[in-house]
């Protein structure tokens, strides 16, 4: 299965290496106010990827936090139980010298 899974992840990437070298054409990308970049295709597709998903983790960082703040109250029950133990174990440690 290992090696089968190594297989999957070389076709993947050979496919995409066969894909950059496929668009390396320059192509131009126009702005507003007549500003004009030009790139190779390749380099396009990557921006505009990773732009995507940088898009699409921050429209979900609202959601994640407030799944975190709900969730705390619950890690706030056994903070004291924590607290307590973390100070045992650092006086513990003192008086031992570590």
């Amino acid at each position: 299965m290992k090696y089968l899974m190594w297989l999957l992840k070389a076709a993947i990437f050979f496919t995409l290496f066969a894909f950059a070298l496929n668009n390396q054409q320059t192509v131009a990308v126009h702005f507003f106010f007549g500003t004009l970049w030009q790139a190779p295709l390749v380099l396009v597709v990557l921006i505009v990827f990773a732009c995507g998903l940088a898009l699409g983790i921050f429209v979900m960082m609202p959601r994640w936090w407030k799944k975190r703040r709900a969730a705390q109250p619950h890690a706030s029950e056994f903070s004291p139980i924590l607290t307590s133990t973390r100070q045992t174990d650092n006086a513990t440690a003192s008086r031992h010298g570590l």
